[in-house]
């Protein structure tokens, strides 16, 4: 009994580690995510204005955490759908819990493996990330995924706010894309928070 309780105050200790630390962000503490309090920084409504996101696009959510965007995002594509990818497939049960909770089936779910993912060529108008490309390992791969998943003239966004410890500068989220040939298209908001976004050409 002394050991097992010995065991999990390590564990709970490397959580902690993690959670205050550069890295993926730890999936136990995933109800940190959907705070009210991320709207002053950035909105969903925000950000589907952001991504140009129509009713029947097909959007690719990466890194989705608890699903904070996920919801209404799903709720807008009428006619289209919202694929979640992430490396850790407990938060993506998370954001099935609550996409189902929300009666919403056009959602599917992918767990990726840190390089490729398993999925068509030019399957998607919209690839997007919130405050996650920085905790990616091979970002190179990811990006030439990216490149191969969207189709020609698809967006492909990055938001990223103050005090994530894995935040990156609109001037290396903008080498790496232009490196595997994805032209910018604009920025909104501020160094500090910001949406940068760019379009594969065609």
């Amino acid at each position: 009994m002394k050991e097992r309780r010995k065991n999990t105050m390590h564990s709970d200790k490397n959580v902690l580690n993690r959670l205050a630390s550069k890295g993926v962000f730890p999936y136990q503490w995933a109800f940190t995510l959907l705070c009210p309090l991320r709207n002053v920084f950035l909105s969903p409504k925000k950000l589907i204005c952001r991504l140009g996101i129509k009713d029947d696009s097909h959007v690719l959510e990466v890194g989705p955490g608890p699903g904070y965007f996920s919801v209404p995002i799903a709720r807008m594509l009428t006619h289209g759908t919202l694929t979640l990818a992430d490396i850790q497939p407990e938060m993506l049960d998370y954001a099935r819990k609550r996409l189902t909770k929300a009666k919403l089936s056009n959602v599917t779910y992918h767990v990726c493996n840190g390089s490729r993912f398993d999925l068509p060529d030019a399957c998607f108008d919209v690839i997007f990330f919130v405050t996650v490309i920085g905790e990616v390992e091979n970002k190179d791969d990811y990006f030439r995924e990216f490149r191969r998943l969207l189709k020609p003239d698809g967006i492909l966004s990055f938001s990223e706010l103050w005090g994530d410890p894995d935040k990156m500068t609109t001037h290396e989220i903008r080498s790496l894309a232009e490196q595997v040939g994805f032209v910018f298209d604009r920025q909104y908001g501020s160094e500090w928070n910001y949406t940068i976004n760019f379009r594969n050409p065609c």
